[in-house]
């Protein structure tokens, strides 16, 4: 027993686990990337692909061996042409993040501009019952959304965003999806839910948060246009009846960036507990 456990704690097995784990995180990092836009439906591709593959290698079939080969031989080419984007934003996102030394305070700043400026929004269109579905994005890209709305790319105010919302203009229906402080774009569709779980009373706007919370990890926040009452959705998560104080609460856990985050590079790779309790 002593033999195998001094062969299980060598340096060169130590190595191998660390090698093979940070190869693992940069996978799951990978999929957390390209998750919610066009380059997952390649990927879904390359799987039948190679499948077919295995297939053609237990029967023996040569001519279809030869053309799987042939697509893995492009393959790399084709996929730094498709997964151009994905690529560019994920050597952005590398280059932002700090290696040795904790991130500036413009990041807690830059959040909370953000949350002021969705509580102001939110405030006042609760009140007069304005009906609203603001997407943030957080780590999953929402490229395929982004598509199907209307462009604006402008700073986050409250002050546009109520305008937004003001019924029977072009822009009220459809989401608001915010991502880096910014207003992406306005009018966008989100994909529907199909669960029992929510209740019947909630319109097309709260299937929509529900919708792209099971899909994607984006916070969505509704205004009801029948009540005024504010729900949060999160990774599949329902808040319904938030109170300001919830609401404010709930968005400054996962909006701005914790101790833990600020510390570096190194530090983003060992796992921590996520505070702050889904109600």
């Amino acid at each position: 027993m002593q033999n195998i456990i001094s062969h299980l704690f060598t340096l060169s097995t130590l190595t191998n686990i660390i090698d093979i784990l940070f190869v693992w995180y940069l996978i799951y990092k990978l999929l957390m990337l390209i998750r919610g836009t066009k380059a997952i439906q390649l990927l879904k591709g390359l799987s039948i692909i190679i499948i077919i593959k295995l297939i053609s290698w237990f029967l023996n079939l040569r001519t279809v061996a030869y053309l799987t080969d042939q697509v893995f031989n492009w393959a790399v080419i084709v996929i730094i042409i498709i997964f151009a984007p994905e690529i560019r934003r994920g050597l952005e996102k590398l280059g932002r993040m700090p290696f040795f030394f904790p991130v500036k305070n413009e990041q807690k700043d830059i959040a909370d501009n953000l949350i002021n400026a969705l509580d102001k929004a939110i405030e006042y269109m609760s009140k007069r019952r304005i009906g609203a579905l603001i997407t943030i994005q957080m780590d999953t890209g929402l490229e395929d959304y982004v598509e199907t709305g209307i462009k604006l790319n402008a700073d986050v105010t409250g002050e546009l965003l109520i305008n937004v919302f003001i019924p029977n203009t072009p822009l009220h229906d459809g989401a608001v999806i915010i991502n880096k402080n910014k207003i992406e774009v306005a009018a966008a569709y989100l994909p529907l839910s199909e669960s029992n779980a929510i209740p019947k009373k909630l319109g097309t706007r709260h299937r929509a948060a529900v919708g792209i919370s099971e899909v994607t990890d984006a916070l969505t926040v509704v205004v009801s246009e029948e009540t005024g009452g504010v729900m949060i959705t999160h990774k599949n998560h329902m808040m319904l009846d938030l109170s300001r104080d919830d609401y404010l609460n709930y968005l400054r856990a996962q909006l701005e960036p914790r101790v833990e985050k600020n510390k570096s590079f190194f530090g983003s790779l060992i796992p921590r507990s996520k505070k702050g309790a889904n109600k």
